[in-house]
């Protein structure tokens, strides 16, 4: 197999998410957000697909990161 086709196996074989968790973020679709990466990167030339990028290895590494809240007790529950 070819340099080419081992990375675009890679990534049509492993979907991130990062758009997913981004419209449930936003409470829209996930296409919409979709399309918003897709034209973000026609007019900006590609620089989205970094930005994707470094949210898809954070998002795949997120349990190296404290990103859940612990509740907090209030004053009245101590």
């Amino acid at each position: 197999m070819r340099t080419i086709q081992k990375i675009i196996f890679f990534f049509e074989m492993r979907p991130f998410g990062v758009c997913q968790w981004w419209a449930r973020k936003l409470g829209i679709n996930t296409s919409k957000v979709r399309l918003g990466f897709i034209y973000a990167s026609f007019i900006t030339f590609g620089s989205p697909l970094i930005i994707y990028l470094i949210m898809a290895w954070i998002l795949e590494h997120k349990h190296y990161f404290k990103f859940q809240r612990k509740r907090r007790n209030s004053i009245w529950e101590l």
